[in-house]
This record gives structure tokens, sequence and C-alpha cells, in this order.
């Protein structure tokens, strides 16, 4: 099985509407490591370490995010993956 990385920028009402929680709980689900956490600009980042389908199924999911969330755009940068262990919300 081939593993990626996928460094991701959700622009949209994406802060305050439980996107890094339902993130970490998505992740958790779909076996994905990686963090996630908010920008002073209002996007949300995230990185994603996993198995090919999964990180893709992670992407995928940021397109709709949670169902408070309202996203305008997700930009994915796929990269080798660095041994992330586990998934966490970074401040």
């Amino acid at each position: 099985m081939s593993e990626t990385r996928a460094h991701v920028y959700v622009s949209g009402t994406v802060q305050g509407v439980f996107f890094r929680a339902t993130t970490k709980e998505r992740a958790e689900a779909e076996g994905v490591d990686g963090w996630v956490r908010n920008l002073d600009d209002g996007r949300v980042e995230a990185v994603f370490e996993g198995r090919d389908e999964d990180v893709d199924a992670m992407v995928e999911w940021c397109h709709d995010g949670s169902p408070a969330a309202t996203v305008e755009s997700v930009d994915a940068t796929y990269e080798d993956p660095v041994g992330r262990d586990g998934f966490e919300i970074r401040r």
C-alpha cells in the first residue's frame, strides 16, 4: 500500500463552525494521521498522512467540512509523508 501526505488550506466560513473538531473525528475514523489549525486570515490549514485512498478521502471531505461550514475552496499539495503519528488540533 502506498502512503502520501496532503497539505491542505480550506477557505470560506470554516472557523467557529466546529471544522477542526469534525476534521479530527473524521481523520481518526479514516485512520489518517496529521493535524489541523485555524489561521489568522480565516482559513483552516491541515496536514493528512496515511494510505493514498484515505488521504484522498480526507481532502475530498474538506470540500464539505463540518455541517455548519460553507467551504469556498480547498487547495491541496501532495508531498512525501514524514511519519506523523496520531491526529491533533493545533492552536
